[in-house]
């Protein structure tokens, strides 16, 4: 598998680090979406397909191994945990709750890249098929009938802005360029016409398309839909 196609949850209560790790993953090529806590992580869970989970195990609420055990009775999806507790005992807990691996603070981001790609390498990736739909708000979106419905109601979309919403949903969380969704959608036209189709599509579904919740720009990066 080519790992760099990769989509991470990374779930820390420090918002800093939870910025710099969505940083530094994204720099290498991943796809990466980031929770503060548990609750959160949970969410976002539910509407997404992740490839990897990196979890802090410290964190208010629910703790990163808690979270572990917590999903273990139903995903195997790979789990790779942090902490600044780097004693035996920790690591051993952390490996006993259904972790894959387990990294101590402080450490090198370069270990950190080596470790999410061997765990990547280890387990075998969920097709994007594999995924029946995403959910957003009140808005659920089925893939292979390219459907959106807000609870029963059908939402009446054009086929540019089904396809747009499609390639929108397969990224949750990351953003993507003008040019990628002109090329993976089939929307006819030049960058221009994205951003078009992304207005007539927020009509549709935000409550105040100037200020979009789920369908959101990301400055220099493209656009993105938000699942939480």
């Amino acid at each position: 598998m080519n790992d760099e196609t990769a989509h991470i949850l990374v779930v820390d209560d420090d918002a800093r680090l939870r910025d710099l790790l969505r940083q530094f993953l994204s720099g290498n090529g991943f796809r990466v979406t980031t929770a503060k806590d548990a609750a959160d992580a949970l969410g976002k869970i539910e509407a997404i397909a992740f490839d990897l989970l990196v979890l802090d195990v410290m964190m208010p609420g629910e703790s990163g191994i808690e979270l572990t055990k917590r999903l273990r009775a139903s995903s195997e999806v790979p789990i790779l945990l942090l902490t600044a507790m780097g004693e035996p005992p920790e690591r051993i807990a952390g490996l006993a709750s259904g972790a894959d691996d387990y990294i101590v603070k402080p450490f090198e981001p370069d270990e950190l890249l080596l470790r999410v790609r061997a765990v990547l390498r280890r387990a075998p990736r969920v097709p994007a098929e594999a995924v029946e739909a995403v959910r957003f708000g009140e808005f659920r979106f089925d893939f292979d009938r390219e459907e959106l419905r807000r609870g029963d109601a059908l939402i009446h979309l054009t086929s540019a802005e089904s396809s747009l919403l499609k390639v929108l949903a397969q990224h949750a969380g990351a953003a993507v360029k003008r040019v990628d969704l002109l090329r993976l959608s089939r929307i006819s036209g030049g960058e221009r016409t994205v951003d078009v189709q992304v207005t007539r599509l927020r009509r549709k579904i935000e409550d105040d398309p100037r200020l979009p919740r789920f369908i959101q720009t990301a400055r220099g990066a493209g656009y993105l839909l938000r699942t939480d």
